[in-house]
C-alpha cells in the first residue's frame, strides 16, 4: 500500500527540526489530546458497563427475575399456586417471600428499613446472600431472629447476638389511636453485598416470624419470587407464567420494576460516550491544523519530489501517513493507558483517597460501595476504530492541498 519511499517520506517529516519546531508542537498536543481522549472514553465506558453489570446483579440476587403478585393484597393459598410456577420450563425455583416497612430501633436510635421474610433454605440457596454473610452463621437463620447489612448495624453499633426492634406502622386500633406492633429479635448474622441500598436499609428474617410479625396467615406472602436458568430468555419466561397465573395473579420482571432507573443509566451513558468522543474531534482538528503548516513549510520539497517524477498519489501517501500517525500512536497509548487504568481503578482509588484523606466514591450516593469497572473488548476495539478513522480523515484536506500544489508556482521565487 505504501512504497518505502512514502515510508521514509513520512518518518522524515515527523522528525522536528529548529525550523518546525511550532509544527513539531501541534503535533505533540495531538498526540496527546488523542491519547487522552481514547483513554478517558475507554475508562468511563467499562466504568458504565461495571455500573450496569453490578447493579443488574444484586438488584436480580436480592429480588429474582420474575415476581408473582395480587392486586389489593397477599397471595392467598399460595402453595397450590407455587407448584404451578415451578413446573414451568426455565424455571429453577420459587418461593415465598413476606415484607413490609418497618421502623428499627436500638440503642436510643430509630431508622426505617424493608423486612423481608423468606424461607432458611431459600436463603442459603440465593447466592448473592449465602455468599455476603461476613459475621454469624445461617444454620441459625430460624427462629425470633434477624440477618442486617453492615451499613445498618454500624449505625446502631450492632453485633451477631445483640438484640433489636422492630416496629410496624399497621397496629392495633384501640380507643387512644392505633398501637404499632412491636417485635424483638435476636441479630443471628451481618451481611455485605456491596450495595448502599442494602446494606443499610433490609432486614432479613425467617418467613414464618415475618408472618407473625405482619400479621398473616401461614398460607399467605406478599409475593413469590421466581429464579430462572436463562435471565435473558427472560420475555418468553413472563409469557409462559402470565399464562398460567392467568386471572389468579400478576407477573412482573426485575426491568418492569427498575426501568426508569436502568433508562437513566443507559441515557448517561450514551451522552458521556458522545461528550467524551468530543475530545478525539477536537484533538484531530490539531492534526489538521498541523498538517497544513507542514504542507506550507514543506511546498519547496514537495515541487522538488514532483519535478523529479513523484506522482501526486505518492505526495498524498506520505502526508496521510504522516497524519494518520500521529493519530494511530496517540491512539494505541491511550488504549493502553485505559485499560490498565480500568482494571486497576479500584487499587487507583483507594491510592487516592488516601493521599487527599477523602472519599472519592460515597456509596449512599454511588448505591455500590465498591467502584466498579468491566472492559468490554469489543468497545474498546470500537473505540479504537473510531480513533483511527477521525484521525485518517483529518489528514485527507492536507494531504489533497499537498498533492495538488503546483510545483512551477512553488518554486517561482525560489
Amino acid at each position: 500500500m505504501f512504497s518505502q519511499f512514502e515510508i521514509m517520506m513520512a518518518m522524515r517529516y515527523l522528525r522536528a527540526r529548529k525550523a518546525e519546531g511550532f509544527v513539531s508542537v501541534i503535533a505533540a498536543f495531538s498526540f496527546i489530546g488523542i491519547m487522552i481522549g481514547v483513554a478517558t472514553l475507554i475508562i468511563v465506558m467499562s466504568v458504565m458497563n461495571g455500573f450496569h453489570i453490578q447493579l443488574v446483579d444484586r438488584i436480580v440476587g436480592l429480588n429474582g427475575h420474575l415476581n408473582v403478585f395480587v392486586s389489593g393484597g397477599p397471595i392467598q393459598n399460595y402453595q397450590a399456586l407455587l407448584g404451578d410456577l415451578e413446573n414451568v420450563d426455565g424455571v429453577v425455583s420459587a418461593a415465598p417471600v413476606v415484607e413490609g416497612q418497618v421502623l428499627v430501633t436500638s440503642k436510643g436510635q430509630a431508622s426505617g428499613a424493608m423486612a423481608r421474610g423468606f424461607t432458611e433454605e431459600y436463603f442459603k440457596h440465593k447466592p448473592l446472600l449465602s455468599s455476603s454473610v461476613i459475621d454469624g452463621s445461617m444454620d441459625d437463620f430460624s427462629g425470633n431472629v434477624v440477618a442486617i447489612g453492615v451499613k445498618l448495624a454500624e449505625r446502631f453499633e450492632l453485633s451477631v447476638g445483640d438484640n433489636m426492634t422492630l416496629m410496624s406502622p399497621n397496629g392495633k386500633a384501640s380507643p387512644f389511636g392505633t398501637i404499632p406492633r412491636t417485635g424483638q429479635y435476636r441479630i443471628a448474622m451481618i451481611f455485605d453485598v456491596g450495595m448502599y441500598e442494602y446494606n443499610s436499609g433490609y432486614v432479613f428474617m425467617p418467613i414464618d416470624s415475618a408472618q407473625k410479625f405482619f400479621q398473616m396467615p401461614e398460607t399467605s406472602a406478599n409475593l413469590l419470587e421466581i429464579m430462572t436458568d436463562h435471565p435473558e430468555k427472560i420475555g418468553k419466561i413472563k409469557d409462559a407464567l402470565s399464562v398460567v397465573t392467568h386471572g389468579r395473579a400478576g407477573v412482573y420482571d426485575w426491568r418492569d420494576s427498575n426501568a426508569s432507573f436502568f433508562s437513566a443509566v443507559e441515557v448517561e451513558r450514551n451522552v458521556m460516550f458522545i461528550i467524551l468522543l468530543l475530545i478525539i474531534l477536537i484533538a484531530a482538528f490539531n492534526i489538521i491544523s498541523s498538517m497544513i503548516m507542514l504542507v506550507n513549510d514543506k511546498a519547496r520539497g514537495i515541487a522538488i519530489m514532483r519535478t523529479m517524477g513523484a506522482f501526486r498519489s505518492s505526495i498524498l501517501k506520505i502526508f496521510i501517513l504522516t497524519g494518520a500517525s500521529v493519530g494511530i500512536a496517540g491512539t494505541a497509548m491511550g488504549a493502553l493507558l485505559g485499560i490498565v487504568f480500568a482494571v486497576n481503578i479500584e487499587s487507583i482509588r483507594r491510592f487516592f483517597e488516601g493521599l487527599t484523606n477523602t472519599n472519592l466514591f460515597p456509596g449512599e450516593v454511588y448505591f455500590l460501595s465498591k467502584l466498579p469497572a468491566v472492559v468490554d473488548w469489543m468497545e474498546i476495539v470500537f473505540i479504537i476504530g473510531i480513533a483511527v478513522v477521525i484521525s485518517i480523515l483529518a489528514t485527507v484536506y492536507p494531504a489533497k492541498r499537498a498533492a495538488n500544489l503546483d510545483p512551477v508556482e512553488a518554486l517561482r521565487y525560489e
